[in-house]
């Protein structure tokens, strides 16, 4: 290859996540709902029938479909179909700060108001329930925070002998903090938390 090709190769493209095109993507809403003077986040409870992490609390969301023409539309696509609401009473969204998970995953937050919100209709096939939690709560309540740990576990035939200490290379192990929020007999935790945590963070900073 000439450098003249190479150059051209590189300046025009676009830099992008290293292995993307393997990561599932999801797109999640955090919805600000006006209740009783105040602003309140809306939650939901996914149905105890489904498959995947029945009974657990969640932002309105799914998996991007090819459809889909970005992260945003799938994002408030998804919270019309589970929420029930008109896509027009979807206002203020805001791309959030995006996680890239240990679990080949890539999600994608907005943050958005929902006007109207007695006349959501959620969807029984997805939501078993809908609650709202006040956001002065999580401002005054620090979650509680425990550490996951990932152990390492080379393959049976992985080549030790072609690497430095061989079995006994020094390995960066990694750990993940997982958040809990408790409000009456509800746990928030998860990526619902971790997200959630960060959103507190950023819209309390001076």
């Amino acid at each position: 290859m000439q450098l003249k090709t190479l150059i051209h190769k590189l300046s025009n493209r676009t830099p992008t996540l290293l292995g993307q095109e393997q990561f599932s993507k999801f797109a999640v809403l955090i919805p600000l709902i006006e209740k009783d003077d105040e602003l309140h986040v809306l939650f939901e409870v996914r149905a105890f029938h489904l498959n995947r992490q029945p009974g657990e609390i969640c932002f309105p969301g799914g998996k991007i479909d090819q459809n889909d023409k970005n992260a945003q539309e799938a994002a408030v696509r998804e919270t019309v179909e589970e929420l029930g609401v008109k896509k027009e009473n979807i206002t203020n969204i805001f791309p959030f700060d995006y996680i890239v998970s240990p679990f080949d995953t890539i999600i994608y937050p907005f943050v958005a108001t929902i006007r109207h919100p007695h006349n959501m209709k959620p969807n029984k096939e997805e939501v078993a329930e809908i609650f709202t939690v006040p956001l002065s709560f999580f401002q005054q309540t620090a979650p509680e925070v425990y550490n996951v740990h990932f152990k390492v576990e080379p393959e049976a035939n992985f080549p030790f002998d072609k690497i430095p200490n061989g079995k006994k290379y020094n390995w960066r192990l990694r750990k993940m903090d997982e958040h809990f929020y408790y409000y009456g007999d509800k746990v928030i935790w998860g990526l619902t938390a971790r997200i959630l945590y960060h959103f507190i963070q950023v819209v309390t900073k001076d």
